[in-house]
């Protein structure tokens, strides 16, 4: 970096040497073309940079060995317009320095060359060269600020990007977790009711309870071990410890199995597939799962009912969700359904859960009374185009 500096200094007194043969425009002209000697210089070091340029201009100008009437003519006046380098350091310093550095930059970027104009020439040259100052001070002044102004909205930008991606990424989490821990802790807690009222009665069915309980906490822990693991990945500064693999995340294939834990707390699930079934994005295929389990965990809380169906639809471009129940309606019981009237909704973020699914997968979602009683829960996802095209190649 350092060598460009020495190799600027050589070459302003190089012209100096050159002043009685050559017209001071083209010393000038080569003193701004020495500039890009200073290139690594004005990137990591812009104030030493500026440094060099307005002391190597006034070294060629003050040494300039011409006699007066010479250096007083025309054709030696353009060799002021060797400043014009300084106005260009001047613009990546008010660019990128802090604002007294900035200001104590340009008014010395100033001042120089208004002192050496009045020095070294008169008349309509000093004029001239007073106006010529001022301007290309202005002008590189104004240049910085709207780079720095550019950088600052590029940095505002990236952290609100960055504030969106948490914020999606923390409601993401609560979305999984809500749907995952409501509907196995709902489960739990019906078994654990019908448990302890046939303990005595039926000690076989109060096992079954048991055992219904004991399966649904594993798979409850298996999964808030599979996010917490995953949240641990996403922290390059953690360590995650080494554990055995975990379970792949559901799917649709595991919806008949979601059907049977929910038929042990007593609402029987009548799963239908239409369409021919296909391979689907992994964020697509859990969206929809946790849709149909979100789904069944209201009607196993609020339907009071014992059945209920499942349809999961593959159309072209297009898969559809559906669970209907034919129990309690919005409007059948107060707080009997999330959103109907005198209902809880404003504390449950089951249906604002479902919700944001489809919102962030471009679907459309529906929540609302079925068109025979009951209640009805519909989604439907767009597939990408891409997974159409490599299954038609199928």
């Amino acid at each position: 970096m350092w060598a460009g500096g020495f190799l600027y200094v050589l070459v302003h007194g190089l012209l100096v040497g050159a002043a009685t043969q050559t017209s001071g425009t083209v010393r000038a002209v080569g003193s701004l073309l020495a500039l890009g000697l200073l290139v690594e210089v004005v990137r990591r070091a812009p104030v030493a940079a500026l440094t060099l340029v307005l002391s190597g201009v006034t070294f060629m100008i003050a040494g300039d060995p011409s006699p007066t009437g010479i250096r007083s003519s025309i054709a030696y006046q353009g060799q002021f317009l060797a400043y014009l380098a300084g106005d260009f350091v001047l613009a990546r310093i008010v660019a990128t320095r802090p604002q007294r550095t900035a200001i104590a930059a340009a008014t010395v970027t100033g001042v120089v060359p208004l002192l050496m104009a009045g020095a070294f020439s008169g008349g309509n040259s000093m004029i001239v060269n007073v106006l010529i100052t001022l301007l290309a001070l202005v002008a590189s002044c104004a240049a910085g600020l709207l780079v720095r102004e550019r950088r600052e909205h590029a940095v505002a930008l990236r952290a609100q990007e960055v504030t969106e991606a948490v914020t999606a990424e923390r409601l993401r989490i609560a979305r999984e977790l809500h749907d995952m821990v409501a509907h196995s802790i709902g489960i739990i807690a019906i078994q654990a009711g019908a448990g302890s009222r046939v303990i005595r009665t039926q000690p076989v069915k109060a096992q079954e309870a048991l055992q219904a309980i004991e399966d649904t906490s594993r798979e409850a822990l298996s999964g808030l071990r599979r996010t917490l693991v995953s949240l641990r990945r996403a922290d390059p500064e953690a360590a995650t410890p080494r554990t055995s693999p975990l379970p792949p995340a559901p799917g649709l294939a595991d919806v008949e199995r979601l059907a049977a834990s929910t038929a042990a707390a007593g609402v029987h699930v009548d799963v239908r597939r239409t369409g021919e079934s296909r391979p689907l994005p992994p964020d697509i295929d859990l969206s929809a799962y946790r849709i149909v389990q979100e789904a069944l965990t209201n009607v196993v809380r609020h339907a009071g009912t014992g059945h209920c169906q499942v349809t999961i639809g593959h159309e072209h471009g297009e898969l559809s969700v559906e669970v209907v129940d034919d129990g309690l309606g919005p409007g059948d019981e107060p707080g009997s359904r999330p959103g109907g009237p005198g209902s809880h909704s404003g504390h449950g973020f089951g249906l604002v859960g479902m919700r944001e699914r489809v919102a962030l997968l471009n679907g459309r979602f529906s929540a609302g009374p079925g068109h025979n009683g009951g209640f009805r829960v519909s989604a439907r996802l767009p597939l990408p185009e891409t997974t159409s095209v490599v299954l038609e190649s199928r």
